[in-house]
């Protein structure tokens, strides 16, 4: 056995992000649809989503906060839980999908969006660029087009 099997701390920890882009691991192509969603179409479907649930916490409860934030999660609930994507999503062309690339299950879009409406948990992604609330549901936000 020699030295550089055992490596150096000046060498820094292991490279362990060794693929070229997001999803190469997961066995995700790097363009097209099962692709990974990127940061503009995330966050252009997110704000779709958030003006639909102003607009509506606008016409029932005059744009309450709490509202707001409460019918963009059950928003989030009913339509990723059971459809795999919402109407930003769909606008934009994303879906959330389960490991395998198929659909997810109806609890997997509560968890997902409870810990959505967090917002933490999605400030901490991981090389694939799955948030804390993507990893917890075991789901992936894809490209369908």
């Amino acid at each position: 056995m020699e030295r550089k099997d055992f490596s150096s701390w000046l060498e820094g920890p292991p490279q362990l992000n060794s693929q070229e882009w997001p999803g190469q691991r997961l066995g995700r192509p790097e363009k097209g649809p099962g692709s990974i969603a990127r940061f503009p179409r995330r966050l252009g479907a997110l704000c779709v989503d958030w003006a639909l649930s102003m607009l509506l916490s606008w016409w029932l409860f005059n744009l309450n906060d709490l509202a707001t934030l409460a019918l963009f999660c059950v928003g989030q609930m009913i339509a990723v839980g059971f459809t795999g994507h919402s109407i930003g999503h769909r606008t934009f062309g994303l879906q959330v999908q389960s490991m395998d690339g198929t659909a997810i299950k109806p609890l997997t879009g509560v968890i997902r969006s409870v810990l959505l409406c967090l917002v933490i948990p999605v400030l901490f992604s991981d090389a694939d660029q799955r948030g804390f609330h993507d990893r917890a549901g075991k789901s992936v936000l894809v490209n369908i087009r």
